[in-house]
């Protein structure tokens, strides 16, 4: 019986080192990724659009961790592993190219367009990009790497809704509030000026995108090299497995990991409109992401230094679960400040999730490992699905109920709490499903 093992020859290069680069690609990851927090309440005032219509921003971008992931593959065989890279950022500099036609046309369609072709290339970066944190150093020490990564990633969530918000949303509290007086040629005409605004630090990122393609094509970073090894131990159970539908565990974990990425970017895409429905500036609530973000990098922190000395990773996740349940309930039981407060903690009890649910759910899966792991990226998609559902329910309480926006959009967050619930049934007891093996009379 034989088995998929990725290894690539890991040495000293010339110019920046490997993990610098690798580095940067999640840090890019993160500011495109977060920056769709600014672009739902800009969207919506530029477009003038619903609650959920605003919403398909995250729709359009996570579905493509679906609907890509096939083509992405395919990418990576024609390409490789390094200049598949380069490629994704060269269709993520395509996609905010789109940016430019839909500012000018003040068209909701092409900006969803460019997102998923962002998107797109981003799906090829992660299929590509997270091969190389396990062989670019010692196995023992990829946890520790990845946990890096992700410090780089969620920094650079930090500052996208910053920067962005800066541009964009600058003075929007005072436009919001002058369009109900103005004539239709005057609202046009400010509407459309507002659209213009995100075409500048598009063009910026344009250029970096196609720069840093450069840089990694030219780089010497290793390509990955797929050998075949002999299975023992626990491998060797594999020859009653014919599919990776047999593994329990996994499809759990992979549930788990939609679960997941449905909350976390429920509550990154959604802060700064919720605090916004409070009454609350949007110069001032355009910082809200930031903090999610900021407890986030708190909790990779607290990973780096305790896993696995002080606690396992899936004790991390039980925590994490529980932490989320108990924060979800203080923004719904709560108000104002202290309910958004809640909701940026969120951060915090979201952070070790995703390098929990990993390792819990490819546990024991030998040859299939390879195949989990793409079935793991697609469960991306979940941020593609639970934030339209919120903003779906938030507009359902706002017009069959009568709650006003405020209210419907603080109990509308109750939508993460059977989330969270499926997350800590995973943590206790999923991730053993179906691991017990039977001896073979």
């Amino acid at each position: 019986m034989k088995s998929v093992s990725i290894s690539a020859p890991v040495t000293a290069s010339r110019g920046m080192s490997p993990i610098a680069i690798i580095g940067m690609l999640f840090f890019i990851f993160g500011f495109v990724t977060w920056m769709n927090s600014v672009l739902v309440p800009y969207l919506q005032i530029a477009c003038e659009l619903s609650t959920s219509m605003a919403f398909l921003v995250t729709s359009a971008f996570y579905i493509a961790y679906v609907v890509m992931a096939a083509p992405s593959t395919w990418i990576l065989k024609v390409f490789g592993f390094k200049n598949g890279m380069a490629v994704g950022l060269l269709i993520m500099a395509v996609g905010g190219l789109i940016f430019i036609p839909a500012a000018l046309s003040r068209t909701y369609l092409l900006f969803l367009i460019g997102l998923f072709v962002q998107a797109t290339g981003m799906t090829v970066l992660q299929a590509a990009s997270n091969p190389y944190i396990t062989i670019l150093g010692p196995t023992e020490s990829a946890a520790k790497r990845m946990s890096i990564m992700g410090i780089c990633n969620k920094v650079a969530g930090v500052l996208a809704p910053i920067v962005l918000g800066a541009v964009v949303l600058e003075k929007a509290d005072d436009l919001k509030a002058a369009l109900e007086h103005m004539t239709p040629l005057q609202k046009v005409a400010e509407l459309d000026a507002m659209a213009a605004k995100v075409i500048l630090p598009y063009t910026v990122i344009i250029i970096v995108l196609v720069i840093l393609s450069v840089v990694i094509y030219f780089s010497s970073l290793p390509e990955i090299k797929l050998e075949a090894t002999k299975s023992t131990g626990a491998d060797a159970v594999e020859i009653e497995k014919t599919s990776v539908f047999q593994y329990p565990h996994l499809v759990l974990g992979v549930l788990a990991l939609f679960f997941y990425v449905g909350v976390e970017v429920i509550v990154g895409d959604s802060i700064i409109k919720y605090g916004n429905t409070l009454n609350i500036k949007l110069e001032t609530a355009k910082y809200f992401t930031a903090c999610a973000l900021g407890a986030m990098v708190v909790g990779y922190v607290i990973g780096v230094v305790c896993i696995p000395k002080y606690f396992s990773q899936q004790k991390a996740l039980v925590v994490s679960a529980i932490l989320g349940l108990l924060f979800t309930t203080g923004a719904l039981v709560t108000s104002g400040y202290v309910s958004v407060a809640f909701i940026a903690l969120l951060g915090l009890a979201n952070s070790l999730m995703w390098p929990s649910i990993w390792p819990l759910a490819l546990a024991d899966l030998g040859k299939f490992t390879k195949t989990a792991s793409s079935l793991l990226i697609m469960g991306i998609s979940g941020g593609a699905v639970f934030p339209w559902l919120y903003g779906q329910l938030v507009d359902y309480l706002q017009h069959h109920t009568g709650q006003d926006i405020g209210h419907a959009s603080r109990y509308a967050y109750a939508i993460m709490l059977p989330l969270y619930l499926f997350i800590f049934y995973f943590a206790t007891s999923g991730y053993k499903a179906g691991k017990k093996i039977l001896k073979v009379a």
